[in-house]
């Protein structure tokens, strides 16, 4: 009987199989990594090279993405101090806050009144989020023309609960000046301006606007107001600014 020879096994077969998927894995990190250091012009032939209209794609896509960025941009863009008033009146008249928020100009000053509670809640200087939303636009505007303005001042003010009896005088005085400084820091913080030019005031009840016998007089009077003067104005008192800014401002009797 003839003896066969056995062939031998097979065994190194797996090996093959093991060396092609350590090879894919090392191809596809290399790519990972080329892809990870890549320019742009490298990355636009990749992706045109599997797929032309995809390229098409991306580019439409970041194109539109850039014009909303550059869109917004532009929409808050002020020029120089003239164009600050502009700007910001435009702000609240979207928000839509033209009731609660005046804005005046002069000669050289933007002034900026806001009422009641824009900013806080009664007998509270903690500042409201409708607050911080406006103010976080109104620094982006002033952060703008900070070169060609002199001095922001903020100015805190109460108002007289009882028209037949004052304010306690330290609830009145701490009150007004802790909601002008909460202003003052929310705006640093946001670099609105360069930090020495922001000035923070208080005149508790006594630079009332209307009489205090009215709840709407008493609303009036509750307000934060900002004064922001152009770098080569001639200085003024409080007095001259509210005699061009309020009307009657002078026979609105003081408790």
């Amino acid at each position: 009987m003839i003896k066969r020879n056995k062939q031998p096994e097979e065994s190194g077969s797996w090996m093959d199989t093991y060396g092609d998927m350590v090879t894919l894995l090392l191809c596809f990190f290399v790519l990972l990594y080329s892809m990870s250091s890549m320019d742009q012009s490298k990355w636009k032939k990749l992706v045109q090279s599997f797929n032309p209209s995809a390229l098409e794609s991306i580019e439409s896509n970041a194109n539109e993405s850039e014009g909303e960025f550059r869109g917004d941009q532009t929409k808050e863009e002020v020029t120089d101090f003239d164009a600050l008033y502009t700007a910001l009146k435009e702000m609240v008249e979207e928000r839509g806050m033209q009731d609660s928020v005046e804005i005046t100009r002069g000669d050289g000053f933007t002034f900026i009144s806001f009422r009641d509670k824009v900013f806080f809640d009664g007998d509270s200087s903690v500042l409201r989020q409708e607050g911080k939303d406006i103010l976080e636009q109104f620094a982006v505007a002033m952060t703008q023309v900070d070169s060609s303005i002199k001095e922001v001042q903020v100015l805190g003010h109460t108002s007289q609960g009882d028209p037949n009896r004052p304010n306690n005088v330290r609830n009145d005085r701490m009150l007004s000046a802790q909601r002008s400084a909460e202003v003052v820091i929310f705006l640093q913080s946001r670099h609105a301006v360069s930090p020495e030019k922001l000035v923070s005031a208080s005149y508790g009840q006594f630079r009332p606007i209307a009489p205090f016998d009215t709840e709407d007089g008493r609303a009036q009077n509750r307000r934060v107001e900002i004064l922001i003067t152009k770098n080569d104005t001639v200085e003024k008192s409080l007095e001259e600014y509210y005699n061009q800014i309020y009307q009657d401002y002078q026979n609105v009797p003081v408790n």
